[in-house]
């Protein structure tokens, strides 16, 4: 009697959790988590005057990524925001928490991904 109700406890408890048993197994694969930016916010720290600023929109428009841009000589909320992520240079933009420094179409790329 007593191996019938260990059984039986056995087959309830693997019942219950027979998600985790799949998992632990590799019956079933681990859901996987991807960390994309891809839906992240973009924004554009420039000047009006600065050459790399313009070759980083042209790139961005080209692309077709939507952007938010502050010029840090115009806007105090931008200038504020430039100055926390400790900006030294132009252009500079964050792609969710991933910031990039100077013109780099290969970073933006890669930060979307």
């Amino acid at each position: 009697m007593g191996k019938r109700i260990f059984v039986l406890l056995a087959a309830l408890a693997a019942w219950q959790n027979w998600e985790r048993i799949e998992t632990f197994t590799g019956l079933k694969p681990a859901p996987q988590v991807a960390a994309s930016n891809a839906d992240a916010p973009v924004v554009l720290y420039a000047t009006t005057w600065c050459g790399y600023c313009a070759k980083t929109r042209s790139f961005l428009a080209e692309q077709g990524i939507r952007y938010t841009e502050f010029d840090i000589e115009k806007s105090s909320e931008g200038r504020r925001a430039y100055d926390a992520l400790g900006g030294k240079g132009i252009p500079l933009m964050t792609i969710g928490d991933t910031v990039i420094r100077g013109y780099n179409p290969e970073g933006i790329k890669a930060a979307l991904r």
